[in-house]
């Protein structure tokens, strides 16, 4: 199985910070949104912050290389060792 789990799991934090930064910065003059969040632009921080991880994870999958399948063991060529 070549499939690492850190490449679909970077891919969901990256959609989903990147909707959630999109918002934030869409709504961003908003005062009454924010109004219950100290007028803190919550969207904003945590879907950056969500996309940043996405993209570590995503890099870090497709950076990661998968292991060779085992070499072949069971040569068909004749062994170097002589024989009693």
């Amino acid at each position: 199985m070549g499939l690492d789990i850190r490449i679909p799991l970077g891919l969901v934090f990256l959609i989903i910070g990147g909707i959630m930064a999109l918002f934030g910065l869409y709504t961003h003059g908003d005062a009454a949104l924010y109004q219950r969040s100290l007028g803190i632009d919550i969207n904003l921080v945590w879907g950056g912050l969500m996309f940043a991880f996405g993209a570590i994870m995503f890099f870090l999958g497709k950076r990661h290389k998968a292991p060779e399948d085992a070499p072949d063991t069971h040569n068909s060529a004749p062994s170097a060792r002589p024989r009693h």
